[in-house]
């Protein structure tokens, strides 16, 4: 099982009919970077699991509901009447979002740590938010570096909302001190150059293989061993580029583990070819998810080559 932690949200996007220059209405659309990524292993069919403190107000139940609709195990999600944690979207004319926060006192920054995960996890993915934002930021990252050091897979993907981070050098250093228990690193192209665009050098600090995405320019990995491998991107009509990232770090995980291939020297041993594939799925499955409003990952059925 594969395991999700970090924040769930509620993204406030802009009505597609208001007229330019205009204020209209904002819609709900269920989210948060982590959130993302476990609903995309459960519709994919991959065993997950998701831990984080969700509100009891109405947002929080409805966030709660789809997890458990596309097969998430919750059993490791913690309940507080803090509120849900609000995103307002605003979209450019390409489909792009740029966001901001409204995260004082919300429930998933409050969540404690649930201890040493069960024998059933196979990896533990982190990222977004839920690492900047304390104290939670703290619990996941005691989370990291206990179940790294029993050997557990680990999938980090920044997912850099600069906004929130108020000492961006002190962010960088912390940052640095996460990837010796890196396994796998997946970064937009845009946070990398961020983060100071040092691949190699993450590289050599613990990460087998660094995951970016380009955008509208495809995918690529480069590994530990100096595999390059990069893929195009899958033509879509882009409605809005809500969640395309992390269903990218959830079908690339889902791949890795139908194939056997959650450790280090798993991804040492995928040869080009296979990098190819699991780029080529992950980017179908990102499309899929451009083509529609707001974070709507894919079902398994809907990436089965015809």
């Amino acid at each position: 099982m594969i395991i999700v932690g970090g924040e769930a949200l509620v993204d406030l996007v802009p009505d597609p009919s208001t007229m330019d220059g205009e204020l209209g209405p904002l819609l709900p659309r269920l989210g948060g970077g982590p959130y993302n990524v476990a609903v995309a292993l459960g519709r994919l069919g991959v065993a997950a699991g998701f831990v984080s403190r969700l509100s009891t107000d109405q947002f929080g139940d409805a966030l709660l509901d789809r997890l458990v609709a596309s097969g998430v195990d919750v059993s490791g999600v913690q309940r507080g009447a803090e509120p849900t944690t609000l995103a307002v979207v605003g979209l450019a004319a390409d489909g792009s979002a740029r966001y901001s926060f409204h995260v004082e006192g919300t429930a998933d920054r409050l969540v404690a740590d649930p201890g040493p995960l069960a024998a059933e996890a196979t990896a533990l993915a982190l990222g977004t938010l839920s690492l900047v934002l304390e104290p939670g930021a703290s619990a996941y990252e005691a989370m990291m570096r206990r179940e790294a050091g029993r050997g557990l897979f680990v999938s980090l993907d920044p997912n850099i909302r600069a906004g929130l981070i108020p000492d961006p050098d002190a962010y960088r250093a912390r940052f640095r001190g996460w990837l010796p228990h890196v396994t796998l690193l997946k970064l937009s192209v845009e946070d990398a150059d961020w983060l100071g665009a040092d691949v190699p050098g993450w590289l050599g600090q613990g990460p087998a293989a660094v995951l970016l995405t380009h955008g509208g320019d495809g995918l690529e990995v480069r590994t530990v061993d100096g595999l390059s491998v990069r893929v195009p991107a899958t033509e879509v009509d882009v409605v809005d580029t809500i969640g395309a990232g992390d269903t990218v770090h959830a079908a690339l995980l889902g791949w890795l583990a139908q194939q056997g291939a959650l450790s280090r020297d798993a991804l040492g041993d995928l040869s080009e070819g296979q990098w190819a594939a699991a780029l080529e799925f992950a980017g179908r499955a990102a499309a899929l998810t451009c083509s529609r409003a707001g974070a709507e990952p894919p079902y398994a059925a809907e990436l089965q080559s015809p």
